[in-house]
């Protein structure tokens, strides 16, 4: 299919061929939810955690005596009905990260960018980098394609640190790599600019298979 290429003043220069097995192909929900899931589980921290009785830092004595109170029998005050006793299959420090298949991931990926096409969010900008790292000059190419105060992705053709620099301080850009994309960033990216040599690289990189 064919795209077309805008200026950084948000004007059209030329278009683009984009391969119609990444950017054009039929959009599988069921992998853009696992990827989305896979992404949110790989985040987490994982660092809760409670104490059980045998670590609860307490007294070992009876409460009360074992006859005569009428109570049931209590055998110290960690147990996990007591105030200040241990907790009962709480939560323990654990990773929550794990593997998804490759092709399912890639597939995800390939509909997410599918459906910015099909939706009309993904648009192709001519290469342009940031010399000085400034955020102001950024924040006039973002203008020029309404994308202010709305959530934008920027796939760059490369990892460039000055760009990362100057995208630093605009609260709704997020910068992504061609070969490391975002499935939750995709989805809810109300822009999606993508840089030219991104694009044939993206060509390259999801087309092979």
């Amino acid at each position: 299919m064919e795209q077309k290429v805008f200026s950084t003043t948000g004007e059209e220069l030329r278009t683009v061929s984009l391969n119609d097995n990444v950017f054009g192909i039929e959009v599988s929900n069921g992998a853009i939810y696992y990827a989305i899931r896979n992404e949110a589980a790989n985040r987490r921290v994982g660092t809760a955690c409670t104490k059980t009785r045998a670590e609860v830092n307490y007294s070992n004595t009876k409460p009360y005596k074992q006859k005569g109170t009428g109570n049931a029998r209590r055998g110290d005050k960690k147990s996990p009905i007591a105030v200040g006793g241990g907790t009962i299959f709480g939560p323990k420090p654990r990773d929550y990260s794990y593997s998804m298949p490759k092709k399912m991931k890639r597939l995800a990926l390939k509909s997410l960018l599918s459906l910015g096409v099909e939706d009309g969010r993904l648009q192709i900008v001519e290469d342009f980098t940031s010399e000085n790292g400034k955020t102001k000059d950024l924040v006039r190419i973002m203008k020029a394609f309404s994308t202010e105060d709305q959530r934008t992705v920027l796939i760059m053709k490369d990892d460039d640190p000055m760009l990362r620099r100057a995208a630093r301080n605009i609260p709704y850009l997020h910068v992504l790599c061609y070969d490391k994309l975002s499935a939750k960033e995709l989805l809810y990216g109300k822009k999606i600019l993508v840089l030219e040599t991104a694009a044939r690289n993206l060509n390259d990189f999801y087309g092979a298979n």
